[in-house]
């Protein structure tokens, strides 16, 4: 339970469980749950560990009762905590408690507002490419304002330069922050005001991070700050399953992780309880042919089960067919339909 914590854990090993069950004996060997922050990807995937911690936490009969109703671990995703620290500290820099979150379409309409504006052609500067690429900038960690002038130039003509920093006055002067600010802001909070991050890193003093290959640099920035002082910070993830490059996710944040944390324990779940072993080989041979990942080799006590089914069909309407067709058959057999899924791109 002390010091960084590196924990590989395949697909389907179990990684909200080894999150849970590790809060749940933090809390039981003596830590105050308070002192605990946990962060993941998703509400849903929060909602289901909070629900976790509080079954196991409720068995637990010798532990005090508050304990389970109040003052309990900090459970939630990165942008949610990034609300809670600026809703109460965000006006060391300047944001007032008050401040607004912009949804995705109202920036998308600013944005489009603001290439009317300069009379630039939409066709060339689309709107949602421009969106996109503010939104990238911002998870790297690039900041729009006259210091910056021209740090972008190299990547982007002047026009996308422009339309990014009139973008930023737009929300300053509404007091307004969008999705990407919620992680921006938190940081420039903890850089530069060094009594608010000593006042976290002192309330937090475990941390845990879920699905660590997904963290983006502002994440990975923002864990690093936080985790330095106690250094007790646990990563759960697994490099194979990063799939949010295009949202600004960097799976060498896990690669790193033991470069960051020279004394870190790294252990490996390679115990899978969902697949077949045939589906096992297939995907461990697969992901073999990466050239960035840690070496690991999922089993499972589940059995071969039937072959992987390769199907080439001639075109959509064939291949639709043919997947109809089958559905029939596994009905005819047993399966309910409800027990059947069709994955398409």
């Amino acid at each position: 339970v002390s010091g960084p914590l590196l924990v590989i854990a395949g697909a389907g090993s179990g990684k909200t469980r080894v999150l849970t069950h590790r809060i749940a004996h933090l809390i039981e060997t003596g830590v105050e749950p308070g002192r605990i922050l946990a962060l993941t990807f998703t509400n849903k995937a929060a909602g289901e560990m909070k629900e976790r911690v509080q079954l196991l936490l409720s068995k637990n009969h010798s532990l005090p009762h508050h304990n389970i109703i109040g003052g309990g671990p900090w459970i939630g995703t990165f942008h949610a905590l990034g609300v809670y620290l600026l809703r109460r500290d965000g006006h060391h820099i300047g944001i007032p408690r008050s401040f607004t979150i912009l949804d995705e379409e109202d920036a998308l309409s600013i944005v489009r507002r603001i290439i009317k504006e300069r009379h630039l052609d939409p066709k060339q500067f689309q709107p949602p490419r421009i969106r996109h690429i503010i939104s990238a900038l911002k998870n790297k960690h690039f900041i729009a304002s006259d210091e910056n002038e021209g740090a972008e130039t190299d990547y982007y003509p002047q026009e996308i330069q422009d339309v990014h920093k009139r973008y930023e006055e737009e929300l300053a002067s509404a007091h307004t922050l969008d999705f990407d600010d919620l992680l921006l802001r938190t940081e420039e909070l903890f850089r530069t005001q060094s009594a608010m991050l000593e006042k976290w890193q002192h309330q937090w003093q475990h941390i845990m991070i879920d699905e660590y290959q997904d963290t983006n640099r502002l994440q990975y920035l923002l864990t690093m700050q936080l985790a330095k002082k106690n250094r007790n910070i646990m990563v759960v993830g697994d490099v194979d399953q990063a799939i949010y490059s295009w949202r600004g996710a960097d799976f060498r944040n896990i690669l790193s992780f033991e470069n960051d944390w020279p004394d870190a324990k790294t252990i490996t779940l390679e115990e899978n309880y969902r697949s077949t072993s045939t589906i096992l080989t297939a995907a461990n041979t697969i992901i073999q042919k990466n050239k960035e990942r840690k070496e690991k080799n999922l089993w499972t006590k589940r059995g071969m089960g039937p072959h992987i089914e390769l199907a080439v069909a001639q075109n959509e309407r064939e291949e639709a067919l043919r997947i109809a067709r089958e559905i029939e058959r596994l009905r005819e057999t047993g399966p309910p339909l409800h027990e059947m899924a069709v994955l398409s791109r």
